[in-house]
């Protein structure tokens, strides 16, 4: 990812209530399969590559996570990841890591800092066969509230190309009703970034 199509958004506290209230998919009319919402483990590390790999590398031509450093994250950091499964087979999933500073810099990319208050989306990618169903969203949704549960998140922050920049201001104003996304974050800075 070249820092010219990168988005850095600024922080914003969750303002997420405890437990998880109704889903947006709940107002649908029809019934999901068996689906089940679970932190993801080393072992579904192979599963979580072959989705990434297949949603990343024909758009930008990279993963924002290879292989070994999914299995990584899933071994320090577990909880910090979420997976939703259909019958048994992982169809969208999360992984995230602690950050302890203000921004997110090139080393928070393949770090996990313990002591951290800040949950870094690496990564949210969707099946190809499930796409533009509202998984992404309804996943996004499930994972700010899981991370709203832990003790230690204060805030969760995630870099972005251009193009899913929509989406996820779509979601920040359906989860937190009248917070936008802070004032001049869109404004390019240097060499082309967005802070």
């Amino acid at each position: 990812m070249s820092t010219q199509s990168i988005h850095y958004l600024k922080p914003v506290a969750l303002c997420l209530a405890p437990g998880i209230p109704d889903s947006p998919s709940r107002h649908r009319r029809h019934t999901l399969p068996a689906s089940e919402f679970r932190c993801l483990t080393p072992e579904d590390a192979a599963s979580v590559f072959e989705i990434e790999r297949e949603a990343f590398i024909s758009v930008s031509g990279t993963c924002p996570l290879y292989l070994d450093e999914i299995r990584h994250f899933l071994t320090l950091c577990p909880e910090l990841s979420l997976g939703w499964f259909q019958e048994g087979r992982l169809v969208a999933f999360i992984i995230g890591s602690l950050w302890d500073e203000e921004r997110l810099t090139q080393e928070s990319l393949t770090l996990h800092r313990p002591g951290g208050r800040t949950a870094h989306l690496h990564v949210l990618a969707v099946h190809h066969t499930f796409r533009q169903q509202g998984k992404g969203s309804i996943l996004l949704w499930r994972y700010l509230h899981h991370l709203g549960s832990q003790p230690t998140v204060r805030r969760a922050v995630l870099m972005c190309e251009d193009t899913l920049v929509p989406f996820y201001e779509r979601v920040l104003e359906t989860q937190c009703p009248g917070r936008k996304a802070p004032p001049g974050w869109g404004a390019p800075g240097p060499s082309g970034t967005r802070p």
